[in-house]
């Protein structure tokens, strides 16, 4: 007998990753499908990845053209898709200058950089970031993050670095001096569980950086490209980083990422100062432009107005299941439900119903759809997840009841 995918996987790989028990075949809109032909609703697009779901026409016609011209040619040449892209990024946010990277982690770690070599000249040499941050998983990234789980026993970081308590301006002022180079924040964090930085606190850092001259940067990996209903999530605030960090959807689902940088440091780098092989490759960067050109054409407004819809079926859901949802999180399409009890059951509850979700912060329900998401898809969810509540309620309630007579029973630990 053929072993399956699942076996095979198993033998053939690092085992890192926390894989759903489901082997894809294909994708259209907001479904996957797969190798057995059934189709799931998907509310975690790739971890905010696919903005434009799956099989979008405009984009798989992108791609092919731009294969059938060609894959890489190197950075050492003027490239259209690449300079397209950059000037369609300049024009709509106002940044000074682009550069492409493969990935959010390296678009961090050249941000990092490109910091460095502006605080050098200045004297100044720490990085601040805020727990419950995720950054990715390089050093530098990994230094600038708190979560044991990512660190444990693969250190040491990098040195000048500090992980502050997010939203505590106490904490925020002890530590900022005028050796502090730049604040790194996540102004809407995914990993830490759909987390707003408070108004406040953003007020705080903007007062520091007024007085003591050091550089923001925006991690804006996940809730960038109209996620939360704007072009970034630190356009809920009346602030305009210095450095922003683009990728995930940046590529439409190909490896993609970017570094804005405003006038403060457009000129800070030389020729040969940073660089990459496959960053900005042309295809991913093809891709790139019928991304953001759709999300500013209408993508974005979807976000906005089929967000609020989700937050009100949210919301009706917390008022039903008021003993398991504690918060509605977040804005746009990237919310979350903050629960009382541990989340993962649900994420497998929810597969059984043939809706992808995803749990993060242990006790958070990770909603990221595609940007093209319908109202009735989001019906479609709601219906599932209500479901799984009144199921995990109904065997709470058995268990508890069988503890209290002979037999002893045992915490559901699935729903």
């Amino acid at each position: 007998m053929e072993p399956t995918i699942f076996e095979r996987e198993q033998h053939s790989m690092f085992q890192v990753y926390r894989r759903l028990p489901m082997a894809v075949e294909r994708g259209d809109g907001c479904r996957l499908y797969d190798i057995d032909g059934r189709a799931y609703l998907d509310f975690l697009a790739g971890i905010a990845v696919n903005a434009l779901g799956y099989n979008y026409p405009k984009l798989t016609d992108a791609i092919i053209r731009q294969v059938q011209s060609y894959l890489h040619v190197s950075n050492v040449f003027f490239q259209e898709p690449q300079v397209r892209l950059a000037e369609l990024l300049t024009e709509h946010t106002g940044y000074a200058r682009v550069f492409f990277s493969n990935s959010g982690a390296e678009a961090l770690e050249g941000a990092l950089k490109l910091a460095k070599r502006w605080g050098n000249e200045r004297g100044k040499h720490e990085l601040l970031a805020f727990k419950g941050g995720f950054h990715g998983r390089t050093y530098g990234a990994l230094s600038m993050m708190d979560k044991p789980l990512y660190k444990d026993g693969m250190g040491p970081f990098l040195p000048n670095t500090q992980v502050l308590p997010l939203n505590d301006s106490a904490a925020l002022r002890s530590a900022v001096n005028k050796e502090t180079c730049a604040v790194v924040l996540e102004f809407l964090q995914g990993e830490g569980g759909i987390v707003f930085a408070d108004p406040d606190f953003v007020n705080t850092i903007l007062e520091l950086q007024e007085q003591y001259d050091f550089l923001i940067i925006a991690d804006e990996i996940q809730a960038g490209i109209g996620r939360t209903g704007k072009f970034f999530g630190f356009d809920h605030f009346m602030v305009k980083p210095d450095i922003v960090l683009l990728a995930k959807a940046l590529g439409g689902g190909l490896p993609l990422g970017a570094i804005l940088g405003g006038k403060k440091v457009e000129n800070v780098w030389d020729k040969g100062m940073h660089g990459t092989t496959f960053g900005g490759n042309p295809v991913a960067c093809a891709a790139g432009e019928v991304v953001v050109k759709e999300v500013i054409a209408h993508l974005q407004h979807n976000a906005h107005e089929t967000g609020c819809y989700l937050r009100e079926n949210l919301i009706i859901l917390q008022n039903e299941f008021p003993s398991l949802i504690e918060e509605v999180r977040g804005c746009g399409l990237m919310m979350g439900l903050k629960l009382s009890v541990l989340a993962a059951p649900f994420v497998q509850a929810m597969l059984q119903r043939r809706v992808i979700v995803n749990a993060t912060a242990d006790t958070v329900i990770r909603l990221v759809p595609p940007l093209v998401v319908k109202r009735a898809d989001i019906d479609e969810f709601a219906i599932a997840m209500r479901e799984c509540f009144i199921e995990y309620l109904a065997q709470s309630s058995s268990a508890s009841t069988a503890s209290n007579g002979t037999a002893k029973a045992k915490q559901p630990a699935t729903v």
